[in-house]
């Protein structure tokens, strides 16, 4: 799906990056299921704290976690939304949303129903060797966010503040908002978590 420019830009973007729920037997906790409820809210007040309503965009990936508990809360307040995924969908459910179980699954598509969907091999063509798709999938979504011009993006991040399990991560894309001259609103989950 190509990106249908709004008639008028948005007066902001807001940008996510943040942890998913950890998968089943994560060996180092990061994102312990039981936090939703502190993580969704600490979202939620972030957004709202921004100002978010329906002049603004919000982009963020589609994973259970960070990335659905954003949209959810950016589509609360009225904001248009766009969802940038790395992989063709069923790829993407099974890696990062159903593992941690039916109900993400079912929130990805409430989400998606009310968003314009991006898919980086559909629409950027395949991940090439040396290249991960992660990392590619973020700076898609940073270069998305900056058509408006840098001034105008908010990036939240719900993080820990370490680096992630590969390229791609979170701390990647609150470099790359700070290298531009975005905004940044960090949730430091060492902190949330007590």
């Amino acid at each position: 799906m190509s990106t249908q420019e709004p008639a008028v830009p948005p007066r902001k973007v807001l940008l996510f990056s943040g942890h998913m729920i950890d998968a089943p037997g994560r060996a180092e906790p990061r994102f312990p299921p039981e936090q939703e409820g502190i993580a969704g809210r600490a979202i939620a007040e972030a957004v709202e704290s921004i100002g978010a309503g329906s002049e603004d965009l919000a982009i963020c990936g589609g994973a259970c976690g960070g990335d659905l508990l954003f949209a959810e809360a950016a589509l609360a307040r009225g904001a248009a939304l766009e969802i940038y995924i790395p992989f063709e969908e069923p790829t993407f459910l099974e890696n990062s949303v159903t593992f941690a179980d039916a109900d993400w699954h079912a929130r990805f598509d409430a989400a998606k129903a009310r968003a314009a969907l991006h898919v980086l091999p559909l629409e950027r063509g395949s991940t090439g060797d040396g290249e991960n798709a992660y990392e590619r999938n973020n700076l898609w979504m940073l270069e998305s966010a900056m058509r408006f011009g840098p001034e105008k993006v908010e990036l939240v991040c719900l993080w820990n503040g370490q680096a992630g399990d590969g390229p791609g991560g979170t701390r990647h894309m609150m470099q790359e908002v700070e290298r531009r001259a975005g905004h940044t609103h960090w949730l430091d989950t060492t902190k949330l978590w007590t």
